[in-house]
């Protein structure tokens, strides 16, 4: 799936709830969401490791080489791809939880931390990083300063109406399954430990329903025997099929995780991006992408 088409999907999900032109979004357009919350780890980390005593960190040079601003934080040279999709919803750049503050919140706040995993234990080898769970309190935190603004009624409407974006799991097999120093590889065959992170993440997508979340974008895992600290371990510099094969039956929970969700939670709304199949098309016909 081109990510053109991810986001394509995305606004296709809101477009059924009406458009409302609240004011203070991307370039003056209108607001096909109210908010768009986001939880995750450095894939979509706009700064809120800035400030931890950690070794998962990007406020430098040469991240944020082609954005206005510079470093700020996020791994990558300019946009990631939330704030591609906050830009296409008419929302403006969503701020990191460390930085938001006032009505800025009232258009969404980014909790994701690179290192982060489903399981609190995950990415401790880089020492600081916020945890799924630990980003799920902070969202209630930030349900209490909005509510000052909103109040109890118009917070359940506007939370109803947002996005809820969810990219979580990544750091749960390169900083904890595949790491050295952590048992869990010893106790668990690759099926149990999918099913043991799928479990919890359950529980954690509830949570935030739980908070009055309804609108759902659940990112799965890519290619990720192909990613540069997995090559780097390759003699020949060849992707990992072992570890390519080692995320299937996660994102295969996580399917059927999404369809129990979706008959089990009243108004609820899923979409699985198929982040695995994204990334064997780009390898596939690199040319098209440029690559």
């Amino acid at each position: 799936m081109r990510l053109w088409c991810l986001c394509s999907l995305l606004v296709l999900v809101v477009l059924g709830q009406g458009q409302e032109d609240v004011g203070g979004g991307g370039g003056g357009s209108k607001e096909m969401v109210p908010a768009m919350f986001i939880f995750g780890d450095s894939l979509i980390d706009n700064g809120n490791n800035n400030n931890l005593a950690t070794l998962a960190k990007a406020n430098y040079f040469p991240y944020g080489i082609d954005f206005q601003a510079g470093p700020t934080g996020r791994f990558s040279n300019g946009y990631t791809v939330v704030d591609e999709i906050a830009q296409l919803l008419g929302l403006p750049l969503i701020p990191p939880y460390a930085q938001a503050s006032g009505q800025q919140l009232l258009h969404g706040v980014n909790y994701a931390s690179a290192a982060a995993g489903i399981l609190d234990i995950t990415g401790r080898n880089f020492m600081g990083r916020i945890p799924f769970n630990q980003q799920i309190i902070n969202f209630q935190n930030t349900l209490d300063q909005i509510s000052n603004y909103l109040g109890a009624t118009d917070l359940a409407q506007a939370l109803s109406r947002s996005i809820f974006f969810v990219g979580m799991g990544s750091n749960d097999y390169l900083n904890n399954y595949l790491m050295p120093n952590y048992p869990t590889r010893n106790q668990y065959t690759g099926t149990q430990y999918a099913d043991l992170l799928v479990q919890e993440y359950n529980q954690q997508l509830i949570r935030l329903y739980n908070l009055g979340a309804r609108k759902f974008v659940l990112a799965g895992l890519g290619l990720m025997g192909c990613i540069p600290s997995i090559l780097a371990q390759s003699p020949n510099g060849v992707c990992s099929e072992e570890v390519n094969q080692l995320v299937l039956p996660f994102n295969a929970n996580m399917k059927l995780m999404i369809d129990n969700l979706s008959a089990n939670l009243p108004g609820s709304h899923f979409i699985f991006i198929n982040i695995h199949n994204m990334f064997k098309d780009i390898l596939t016909n690199n040319s098209s992408y440029g690559t």
